[in-house]
C-alpha cells in the first residue's frame, strides 16, 4: 500500500518525495521548475509542430465568418 494518501500515484520519473531538495512549505525548489519547464516544453513544441485538422481549420473559418469585425465596432 502506498503511504502517499489516497490517491497518489507513483512519483514521476523515479523521484522519492522523501529524499527530495525542496523544503516543505517552500514551494518547488529551482532545480525541480526548471526539470519541470524543460519537459513540458519538450512535450509541446511536439504538439504545436503537429498540423491543425481540417475539421478545426473548418470551424475556425465559419466562426471568423459569422463574427462581426471587433477592429470596427467601438
Amino acid at each position: 500500500m502506498d503511504d502517499n494518501g489516497p490517491g497518489a500515484g507513483p512519483s514521476p520519473e523515479g523521484v522519492d518525495p522523501k529524499t527530495s531538495d525542496a523544503v516543505p512549505g517552500q514551494g518547488l525548489s529551482d532545480h525541480t521548475q526548471k526539470r519541470i519547464g524543460h519537459h513540458l516544453r519538450a512535450m509541446y513544441d511536439t504538439i504545436v509542430q503537429q498540423p491543425v485538422p481540417d475539421r478545426f481549420r473548418d470551424l475556425i473559418a465559419k466562426l471568423d465568418a459569422s463574427t462581426p469585425n471587433s477592429d470596427t465596432q467601438g
